[in-house]
């Protein structure tokens, strides 16, 4: 059976992610953990990678759709920016998750939500510099499952961390 990363930018443009997820030495990453499929979620971005497919890989790119949902089912692994409606779509579906903090982005809550997701056990987080790193040491089997269901806690949490609090 195929294995198939999904990357999505939600409604953003995260330029850098592509590039990152894109560059030779994460697709060579990907080939050597057993994917044989790359979906792009693309966004606003400029950055739009060519389509291909060979006996061996296959990379798809789209900049939108209605759900995602179709996308997330199909995934083995997901990387996403990490932006918190991303993540928790993803963590919803029960999928492993790498969330990729745009370091580009003034007064970055992404951070923090991604810190607190990985010290709960939930996901693993980098920067589009540590992505490979990443991939390379990750262990998804000890990855917890995201219980959503208490949209209280996690809103109370970012209004600490957006200050209204």
């Amino acid at each position: 059976m195929a294995k198939c990363v999904f990357v999505t930018v939600g409604t953003t443009s995260f330029d850098q992610l592509i590039d990152c997820v894109t560059a030779e030495e994460n697709i060579t990453i990907l080939k050597g953990l057993g994917y044989s499929r790359l979906d792009l979620q693309i966004g606003r971005g400029t950055v739009n990678p060519k389509p291909y497919s060979t006996n061996k890989f296959t990379v798809d790119v789209f900049r939108y759709k209605r759900s995602l949902a179709e996308d997330l089912k199909k995934a083995d692994l997901v990387i996403s920016h990490a932006g918190a409606g991303s993540c928790l779509e993803a963590l919803g579906e029960g999928k492993p998750l790498i969330a990729v903090v745009n370091e580009n982005l003034m007064d970055n809550h992404q951070t923090e939500l991604a810190k607190q997701l990985y010290k709960d056990g939930h996901l693993y987080y980098c920067t589009c510099s540590t992505l490979g790193d990443t991939l390379l040491t990750m262990d998804l089997s000890a990855l917890k499952p995201y219980e959503p269901g208490h949209p209280e806690i996690f809103a109370s949490f970012l209004d600490e961390v957006i200050g209204y609090k």
